[in-house]
């Protein structure tokens, strides 16, 4: 959106965005065909402009993206003038409600190809097959009898399960209103900012530059969501950061692309998955962001054992005391930064929806702005908003067109069938279910972006997550002495024995039996367990080979090899992988507070000792001894069901490991003496 014209086209649009989010009532169906419109008519039309250093495209192309964008015009018209037609027909279609839904689905499709690439409208196409023929000619649970064209193209088009449903209309509030906040926060200089606040924090440890990208990549992306745009924003400062203070270039690269990944799970913004987890699950998005802050900084401190124990490795020093500015100096320079966050979290403890604490944390970015030596005029401005709507583009075609796939996933019931799958391959084991959804979220990872990775997932896998996670706590429930008659009398139902008695009887028997017996706090938690655990997974496309686009781009700022670098970041970013464990065998999200920081604390313990065997060092290398005490550490320290006795033990492992090391040539003197 170079030209004039669009970036004003991009402003007024933004400003409707804000109007409807904050002032009007317009219908949920409306507000999100014109947000599809209007992103693909920009879209189209972005297509027109000369790119930099490169031929203008060709005449015949300029005249078909002019006439797409006409054409996403007339379906978001269409829409408005006559839906009240439709149902006044009862739903029947004529000639003109079979073209618009066809153009309006042809457009998600292209529209998808050319911001996302191939893999989605692949997807979407298959779907859609699906649903309509190629169902009836697959045998087993996911055999389908087939609807009509017209019955799809009307669940796609005007149904509020279809295109401009849910993720549509998530698409259009809470994502728009808070990349548009971060990209005010960026503008205003919040980058530059962030990664002098994290050099003052960890500039003075072992690895400080190292801790330096983690905390700021960190900070940054609690703030951007994305982890491609904050390895890009963050990685061109402490990559070179890195390398200049003794890393080499590819666990730089890994280093950066790994903690760029965890800013999606760091509250209080985590991207446009928490917004669509807190519509699936109906649990508050203050709630969700609560909740994961814990996690979070197990993701963070993972990240920052490996940089640990690779300074180590290298002989890294710390930063001398005059290589960086004093930490009183940068927050005088930019306290002001601060402002807008705490307006942000205050306004969401208060009560405030996050639409509006969004809009209100925008008007004070650019007031607290004025309390710098430059503060956001009327060309800043400008500039943030453009910046905001380029940057949500491929987002809001995404987060549209995969309301397709949901609507075939929800009628045809394939979802279902998918849970069916993975009990009966998992045989009831929880372990066997984590790994099986942790390789299809690899697979969809390939080619989705891992917020629609996330709504896949999750639609179909959450209920079957969330249900072998609740069946420890029934059993654990059913194994009082008092239980309710009604409840004794249903487990005799099925022999007496309550782990057989879960596993035959009905899911609605089970589900009435689970709210007998469980609090509604606690299936909350394990509820909010089982889609943390599926968004956690779906993030590990970004650094998982042999598709990891934060990673690609690292090793295009670091100038190292692409798929090497893959396989640092994956490495690095072990924590996507076993925190989640934890969501799903500890209280970590589903306990009490004094329980999340019991686990918390012998959490941390355990990544490092993980961390050390995975290095295959701590202070120095191990040898077979020392990595058998390491494994055993790591077990007792993270298996929550242990007993403070076990989790003792494995810290006394884990510490005779680390005095060892340390003290390994004075000790060897000890014994030869």
């Amino acid at each position: 959106m170079r030209s004039p014209v669009l970036q004003w086209a991009a402003f007024l649009f933004a400003l409707f965005h804000i109007y409807a989010n904050v002032f009007a009532t317009i219908p949920e169906l409306w507000f999100s065909v014109i947000h599809f419109g209007g992103f693909v008519a920009l879209c189209a039309l972005s297509g027109n402009e000369t790119i930099p250093d490169h031929q203008p495209p060709p005449l015949w192309l300029k005249l078909i993206n002019v006439t797409l964008a006409v054409l996403a015009v007339l379906v978001t018209a269409y829409m408005i003038f006559f839906e009240d037609a439709l149902y006044a027909r009862e739903a029947e279609f004529i000639l003109s409600d079979y073209v618009i839904t066809s153009i309006a689905v042809l457009l998600a499709i292209e529209f998808t190809r050319r911001t996302t690439g191939w893999f989605m409208p692949v997807l979407i196409l298959i779907s859609l097959s699906y649903i309509l023929f190629m169902g009836r000619y697959i045998s087993g649970v996911f055999s389908f009898p087939g609807l009509s064209l017209e019955t799809v193209l009307y669940r796609s088009y005007f149904s509020e399960e279809g295109m401009f449903g849910m993720t549509a209309n998530i698409s259009a509030t809470y994502v728009f209103m808070f990349i548009l906040f971060g990209s005010f926060l960026l503008k205003s200089g919040a980058g530059d900012f962030i990664v002098s606040f994290a050099r003052c924090l960890a500039g003075r440890f072992t690895g400080g530059a190292g801790f330096v990208a983690v905390i700021g990549s960190g900070l940054m992306g609690s703030v951007s969501g994305s982890a491609v745009a904050n390895t890009v924003s963050t990685g061109v400062i402490t990559i070179p950061m890195m390398k200049r203070s003794g890393f080499n270039s590819q666990f730089s690269a890994g280093v950066v692309a790994a903690s760029s990944t965890g800013g999606a799970l760091m509250p209080p913004i985590m991207g446009a998955g928490a917004f669509v987890m807190a519509s699936y699950t109906q649990i508050p998005y203050l709630h969700i962001i609560a909740m994961s802050v814990l996690p979070a900084m197990l993701f963070y401190l993972t990240v920052m054992f490996f940089v640990r124990i690779e300074a180590k490795r290298l002989g890294l020093h710390a930063d001398k005391a005059g290589d960086h500015e004093s930490i009183l100096s940068v927050l005088r320079g930019g306290w002001h930064f601060i402002i807008p966050l705490g307006v942000l979290v205050g306004l969401l403890i208060a009560g405030y929806t996050p639409i509006r604490a969004a809009a209100v944390a925008i008007i004070a970015v650019i007031a607290s702005s004025w309390l710098s030596p430059t503060p956001m005029k009327w060309q800043g401005i400008f500039d943030a908003t453009v910046d905001g709507v380029r940057t949500m583009v491929s987002t809001a075609l995404l987060l549209v067109a995969v309301g397709l796939i949901i609507n075939v996933v929800t009628t045809t019931g394939v979802g279902n069938a998918f849970s069916l799958m993975i009990v009966e391959w998992a045989d009831g084991s929880l372990l066997i279910s984590l790994l099986l959804v942790a390789i299809a979220s690899l697979v969809l990872g390939m080619g989705l972006p891992v917020t629609a990775s996330y709504i896949v997932l999750a639609t179909l896998s959450a209920p079957i997550l969330f249900d072998l996670i609740a069946q420890d706590q029934m059993l654990a429930a059913l194994s009082a002495p008092d239980l309710p008659a009604s409840v004794t009398a249903t487990i005799n139902l099925f022999g007496g024995d309550p782990l057989v008695a879960l596993r035959e009887m009905p899911l609605e028997m089970r589900q009435i039996l689970r709210a007998e017996l469980l609090s509604p706090e606690l299936l909350t938690g394990m509820l909010l367990s089982a889609h943390l655990i599926i968004f956690w997974l779906s993030q590990d496309s970004n650094v998982t080979p042999p598709v990891c686009l934060a990673a690609f781009a690292a090793a295009g700022i670091a100038g190292t090899r692409p798929m090497a670098t893959g396989i640092t970041s994956w490495k690095v970013a072990k924590g996507l992988y076993l925190v989640p464990l934890l969501f799903a065998y500890s209280p970590l999200i589903s306990g009490t507070w004094p329980e999340r920081f019991y686990t918390f604390f012998w959490s941390c313990l355990g990544l490092y000792a993980a961390a050390g065997l995975l290095q295959w060092r701590l202070d120095r290398p191990l040898n077979l001894a020392s990595a058998a005490m390491l494994l055993v550490a790591a077990v007792l320290l993270l298996w929550a069901p242990l007993t403070i006795y076990h989790h003792l033990v494995g810290a006394g492992l884990l510490l005779a490991v680390i005095l060892w090391q340390r003290n390994q040539d004075k000790l060897a003197k000890l014994i030869q003496n």
